[in-house]
């Protein structure tokens, strides 16, 4: 099952549940109630209270593990294993990358910073598809991971408004065959 379903599935199903609380608290909203139905009903809602709190913070936990856990975001402050280095910089209005080749099929680290704003890097395919993103902040200098499988031109843009000059904000990455393919 696709994850969106099952997101969709469990909120659905979290709304009618929601909705049978409010339909039960209509319905006894009308009868009178003496001092130990009142305790015993006060019992109940806060063990209902303290259960659907477990739920939700166990649902919450569960389900940020499972989607966050496959992004790929290298530790920032280590030397990473990367096969190729490409230093990126962005400024008002363009980047200045080096080096401009890579090799398909080997980890490329990506080390993104800015000079001037925040600019967002965004990589695409030959295709026209995103490939990986990051921030490029002033003072920071951002660590990305991407493997290459296909050879091709790769277009680079900003992803952040930056000023005046931000649509035309592009350069290109090419990606070459490894030797023996």
């Amino acid at each position: 099952m696709i994850l969106q379903n099952v997101v969709w599935t469990i909120a659905l199903v979290g709304m009618g549940l929601v909705a049978l609380g409010f339909i039960h608290v209509i319905i006894q909203a009308g009868k009178p109630a003496d001092q130990d139905a009142t305790r015993k009903s006060t019992r109940t809602a806060h063990a209902l209270q303290a259960w659907l709190f477990v739920v939700l913070f166990v649902g919450f936990v569960a389900g940020s593990w499972a989607t966050l856990r496959h992004f790929p975001i290298p530790p920032q402050h280590d030397t990473l294993d990367a096969q190729q280095v490409v230093d990126v910089v962005g400024r008002q209005w363009s980047w200045q990358m080096t080096p401009t080749t890579v090799k398909a099929g080997s980890v490329v680290e990506f080390r993104v910073t800015s000079d001037d704003v925040n600019h967002g890097f965004a990589l695409y395919a030959p295709d026209g598809l995103i490939v990986t993103q990051s921030q490029a902040m002033p003072g920071y200098t951002n660590k990305l991971l991407h493997t290459f499988k296909e050879p091709g031109t790769y277009t680079v843009q900003c992803l952040e408004y930056c000023g005046l000059g931000h649509a035309p904000m592009k350069t290109t990455l090419q990606v070459v065959a490894a030797k023996g393919e």
